[in-house]
């Protein structure tokens, strides 16, 4: 039997982490950037870099989200494809998990 109340608790916790992260990437990218041409060519790759870190923040926090819905629904730890359990393993690995080991493989 999965531990609905533990995995809701990371959840929340990772979501509250990775908020402040894309609060401290917006507030970056926010910054003004310098005058030098050289130091803005950096400062150019450096936001794509922060934009693509605040892109994977942005897909996990939906799929966080997915999670809690999962378990509002009662269905956390069930394979949204299959219908059979997640493993253990697999929900320590990656709490958002929608899909078993197997399924994931299929893809």
């Amino acid at each position: 039997m999965t531990d609905v109340a533990h995995y809701k608790d990371i959840l929340l916790s990772r979501r509250r982490e990775l908020h402040s992260r894309l609060q401290r990437i917006e507030t970056d990218l926010d910054t003004l950037k310098s005058g030098d041409s050289a130091d803005r060519a950096t400062e150019r790759e450096n936001d794509e870099v922060l934009e693509e870190f605040g892109t994977t923040g942005l897909k996990e926090i939906e799929a966080i989200d997915a999670a809690l819905d999962r378990i509002a629904a009662g269905t956390f730890g069930i394979c949204a494809k299959c219908g059979g359990p997640i493993s253990p393993a697999r929900l320590a690995a990656v709490p958002h998990a929608a899909l078993c080991e197997e399924c994931i493989a299929q893809q």
